[in-house]
């Protein structure tokens, strides 16, 4: 929680958690795309410059907000703030959606009540990345899985984590480490 709003990061990962390489995905799969346009569609989307520059224009159908630490910047069609809070004030509704990059992903992560991951199974090169999270603060749930086809040429399955609530929920365990899901 953030501002009194409900904070879910949206991403997709490569098993190594790559996220982006050349201010772009290291893949194309249309079918997550629209998987992406699916859950975000009617809500808040915050994203940092990059991602607003690699996306190139407003998604429609969601607010829009680019967090950008330049105040004289200007994203059209987009709600601009300087801060991840200032991004969360000016969303509209109860749950915000963090779409990236990865510097975003890493100062949300904190805030964060849901994570709704896609992970590639591939290990792409790569010059942006998710970031760790401590695993035994999540409970994750498998959403489903879908295989290579013609159009979407790699494996993947789409899991939602859901932060832990309770103390004896969070407290770490002996052993454990910042990891990414297998």
């Amino acid at each position: 929680m953030l501002g009194g709003k409900r904070i879910t990061l949206i991403a997709a990962m490569a098993r190594n958690r790559a996220i982006g390489r050349d201010g772009g995905l290291p893949w194309h799969l249309p079918r997550e795309l629209k998987h992406f346009k699916a859950i975000t569609l009617g809500h808040a989307i915050v994203m940092g410059r990059r991602t607003w520059e690699s996306i190139g224009r407003p998604l429609p159908g969601r607010q829009n907000i680019v967090v950008s630490r330049d105040r004289s910047f200007l994203a059209g069609g987009c709600d601009v703030a300087d801060s991840l809070e200032r991004a969360v004030s000016l969303a509209r509704g109860a749950e915000v959606m963090i779409i990236g990059g990865g510097q975003l992903y890493a100062e949300a992560l904190a805030h964060a009540d849901r994570m709704v991951l896609t992970v590639v199974d591939c290990e792409p090169a790569a010059d942006t990345w998710f970031p760790p999270w401590r695993e035994q603060e999540w409970r994750e749930t498998l959403l489903r899985t879908e295989r290579a086809d013609d159009s979407n040429p790699l494996d993947y399955r789409v899991i939602e984590l859901t932060r832990r609530s309770g103390p004896d929920e969070t407290s770490p365990v002996p052993g454990t480490a910042d990891r990414p899901p297998a």
